[in-house]
């Protein structure tokens, strides 16, 4: 397996992107290979410094990068020489297995839809997120930012998504389906909410419980956890918030330190015609560390592949 890493991605790359690849070197299997792509004087240059023989890693040289304020579509038509740009060809080409970038999130997104494309059926990609249960287990909940508008049709595509992460990823079986909104009633919640609850009940291929209000995120109320992306992105960054206050609070407790967003590494894209992860864009080297391994166990459970058959 050749995994890329957009070794120019993040706000502390190319340092943190290095670094965290040197970390992963020591957690990926043997017939893993990371190829780093960016600037390659410039990487070599902080492996040398660290003392590690750069014959472990496979290089491209990128001499354009994206950087995180920049519009999406123009940058990946404006820079194709970008290790953003790059990376997508390579994935295209299957020249690469799979790729990560805790870079621009939106080029990741335009990127992923015109290089390995969506995958048949599936009207756009999501992003999804891991949330830590009190029983110790993980939900899952999508969209956390892609989709910002959405359709009820996209979010039953979402709770399909949810639902196979959770089987494939987690382990669990019939996941329980649960739509975010402002009540437990099926009339509750805005237009959105409101038309796509019976489409879900309608469902055959998922376990719909029914509406879950935002006390229950947390709890086994439900496994998948289905909101269009500007609410999920909110869900996200909440809990990251609560994290960092308690810390700053000085303020340790073992649940809690599971919402730390660098035991994750990162968020696929789902429903695409690859393996593709999302970082967060203050990774650390240990959050850079885990996007690869996270990147490694979505490209080995063959996740796109197995959407991909669900949707056929």
């Amino acid at each position: 397996m050749r995994i890329g890493i957009d070794i120019m991605g993040g706000d502390f790359a190319p340092k943190a992107t290095t670094l965290g690849a040197i970390l992963a070197l020591n957690e990926v299997p043997s017939d893993c290979r990371i190829v780093l792509i960016g600037d390659e004087p410039m990487t070599k240059s902080i492996l040398a410094e660290k003392g590690v023989d750069a014959s472990l890693f496979d290089f491209i040289h990128a001499d354009q990068v994206i950087e995180m304020g920049e519009h999406p579509t123009r940058a990946l038509s404006q820079k194709p020489n970008s290790s953003l740009s790059i990376g997508f060809q390579m994935l295209k080409e299957g020249s690469i297995d799979a790729f990560a970038s805790a870079g621009n999130s939106g080029a990741m997104l335009v990127g992923s839809m015109f290089s390995v494309k969506t995958i048949p059926g599936m009207n756009r990609p999501a992003i999804c997120s891991y949330l830590p249960k009190e029983n110790g287990g993980f939900g899952v909940i999508l969209d956390v930012g892609a989709n910002a508008d959405c359709k009820p049709e996209l979010l039953v595509q979402f709770a399909i998504l949810g639902s196979l992460v959770a089987e494939i990823l987690f382990g669990i079986k019939n996941p329980k389906v649960g739509l975010l909104n402002i009540g437990e009633e099926a009339e509750k919640g805005n237009l959105l909410t409101q038309a796509t609850y019976p489409l879900l009940k309608e469902t055959t291929n998922i376990n719909f419980i029914g509406n879950i209000e935002g006390r229950d995120l947390f709890n086994d109320k439900a496994d998948v956890i289905v909101c269009d992306g500007f609410t999920g992105n909110i869900v996200i960054k909440e809990g990251e918030g609560i994290y960092h206050l308690m810390k700053k609070r000085g303020i340790v407790d073992e649940y809690f330190e599971r919402f730390n967003y660098e035991i994750y590494g990162g968020s696929p894209i789902l429903g695409i015609n690859s393996t593709a992860v999302v970082g967060h864009g203050i990774s650390n080297e240990t959050a850079i560390k885990n996007m690869i391994l996270l990147t490694k166990d979505v490209a080995a459970a063959n996740l796109s592949n197995i959407i991909k058959e669900a949707f056929n």
